[in-house]
């Protein structure tokens, strides 16, 4: 299959997208970005199924590149790989300190974890707890943490000053703006505190997500292919960017982790552990082989949905509307910047 540009638009009738699609609603067996249930839209295409699954709370115009990454997926199916495993990270949400050893076993002995800090509602000392645990159940893991921009600048210069006790790899967007990861990493480094600063919402949700690596306010990048428009505009905007790259999820089905498990096999350099095993905290999935880890790694292959367990998370026909409507929206969006 030829490789087509990152930037082309492509778009099949509403009425076939409409006419191939399932909503379903997947329980979670932990509260993540204050979800207990999981909805998506899936569509069958002819190169395979895809996942359309933008958060209830984005816009149509942000949604957009979501369902771009899903018609990639479907109909242009993805980049050929260059490794055949994926090495992924065990995600621990935001848990009292009792639950973490609950949660990093269904992860199956991976190598790192990231760990969610700055919740709304918690402090510093949350914070602490969750991460010595981790550090004392896996005392060699590589731990990385992600604040999802919930600290000020002074807060997190006093926070990842603490916490680089811990041994972290990478601080994950420690502040919500693109100045403020500019002043944090330029303190930690004049304090010579060793922690890297990684950006992920001012990569995907920035109109210019390279904006970040021009003006050197990250390490490293946190790549989504779904909010990025698809694997191939992402892999364009890692190699203009220049700077090493983690792979990462939206708390999306095997399906949707498909997707990311082929961006992360088509890096041309995969320095660190990818965020994609977030399959293991929900408490079902939409494929007899779920892509969980085993021993640490992803395999690259492809996912088979079951029509079984399409029905048995199939979504309330209230929400099953909701999203028919929302890809009705989204689609017209695409049609007019193809136009």
């Amino acid at each position: 299959m030829s490789t087509p540009d990152p930037r082309a638009p492509f778009l099949p009738p509403l009425a076939e997208l409409r006419e191939r699609a399932r909503v379903v609603a997947v329980p979670m067996r932990v509260r993540f970005r204050g979800v207990m249930v999981r909805e998506a839209l899936l569509i069958e295409g002819p190169e395979g199924w895809s996942e359309f699954s933008p958060f209830p709370e984005y816009g149509d115009s942000e949604a957009a590149s979501w369902l771009r990454s899903a018609l990639e997926a479907g109909w242009q199916g993805f980049p050929e790989p260059v490794r055949q495993q994926v090495p992924v990270n065990a995600t621990v949400p935001a848990v009292p300190a009792a639950r973490v050893e609950e949660v990093l076993a269904r992860f199956g002995g991976v190598g790192a974890v990231k760990v969610k800090v700055a919740e709304q509602g918690q402090d510093l000392a949350q914070d602490h707890a969750r991460l010595a645990e981790v550090r004392r159940l896996l005392p060699l893991a590589a731990i990385r943490v992600d604040a999802n921009g919930g600290w000020t600048e002074g807060e997190a210069l006093a926070a990842l000053t603490e916490l680089a006790d811990y041994r972290l790899e990478y601080a994950e967007q420690p502040v919500a703006d693109i100045p403020g990861l500019r002043a944090v990493r330029n303190e930690l480094r004049r304090r010579e505190v060793p922690v890297l600063i990684a950006a992920d919402e001012s990569v995907r949700r920035e109109e210019d997500p390279l904006r970040v690596a021009r003006e050197d306010a990250a390490d490293l990048l946190v790549i989504k292919a779904a909010p990025l428009g698809g694997v191939r505009r992402a892999l364009d905007l890692v190699a203009r960017a220049g700077l090493p790259a983690v792979v990462s999820s939206a708390l999306d089905t095997s399906v949707g982790i498909r997707a990311g498990v082929a961006l992360a096999a088509a890096l041309p350099e995969l320095p660190y552990a990818c965020g994609l095993a977030t399959v293991s905290l929900m408490n079902g999935d939409v494929t007899d082989d779920p892509l969980v880890p085993d021993g640490g790694f992803l395999p690259v292959r492809r996912v088979t949905v079951s029509p079984a367990l399409l029905e048995t998370f199939a979504a309330p026909a209230d929400r099953r509307q909701w999203w028919l409507d929302r890809l009705e929206r989204v689609h017209r969006v695409l049609a007019g910047a193809a136009g």
